[in-house]
Order: structure tokens, then sequence, then C-alpha cells
């Protein structure tokens, strides 16, 4: 099976081909936030935010199914291992119109939300 075009975005860490992959009213449900990003621009933002707090970040799975895909990963936020997984829907153009983040353990979560929270929040963004 073919890697996912948004895992391999991921990986080579290209943020154009990130945006380029959502839809313009994408939805993204934060495991850290309360209330989702909602739109290409802000949810695009948000992923560059993540791509520079998690530190040796990879996929270690990947299933598919039609319109939607779940990338399991691996990844530390300082001293916190984490696991994670990505679950994308995509729309009729294969875009994605929405990302759920879903982490492990709680102290993971917990050293993410902290870390992004101050990034999210210089940014003025909504979540």
């Amino acid at each position: 099976m073919a890697s996912h075009a948004f895992r391999l975005a991921v990986e080579a860490r290209d943020l154009d081909a990130m945006r380029e992959l959502l839809a313009d009213n994408v939805v993204f449900n934060s495991p850290a936030a309360h209330k989702p990003f909602e739109g290409r621009q802000v949810v695009a933002q948000v992923l560059a935010f993540a791509a520079t707090t998690f530190e040796d970040f990879r996929y270690v799975d990947e299933v598919a199914d039609g319109d939607r895909v779940a990338l399991i990963f691996r990844a530390r936020v300082g001293d916190r291992d984490l696991q994670g997984l990505d679950y994308l829907h995509t729309n009729a153009d294969g875009l994605i119109d929405e990302l759920t983040v879903m982490i492990r353990p709680m102290s993971g979560l917990v050293a993410l939300g902290e870390a992004m929270g101050v990034k999210v929040a210089a940014a003025g963004l909504k979540g």
C-alpha cells in the first residue's frame, strides 16, 4: 500500500505540501483544545507549530479505508515520550476536511498542550 500524501508531507516536513492537502473548510480537532480549529489557513498554522514542537516524530503505522486514514505515530515533547493517532477524513476532491489527533499518555499530552499553547496564544488563534 502506498503511503497517504499527508504522511509523506509530514515526514518530509513540507509545510506547503501539508497546506495544499487541506480543504478550505478543514476542521482540526486538537487533543489539547476545547474547540476545533477551522479553515485551511488556521489549521496550516497549527500544523506548522506542531512541526516545531514535536521531537523525533515518526509514523509507525497507517490504516486506510476509502476516505478515512489513520496514521499512528510516536514522538517526544521535552522529556515526555508519546504515542498518537492522526485520523483523517477526505472529501470528494481528496482534500482533508477533518483531522482529529489523539495522544497518550496524559503526561505527554500535557507537555504538548503547554508547548503548543504558548505558540497558539501568541498567534491569536482560538481553539
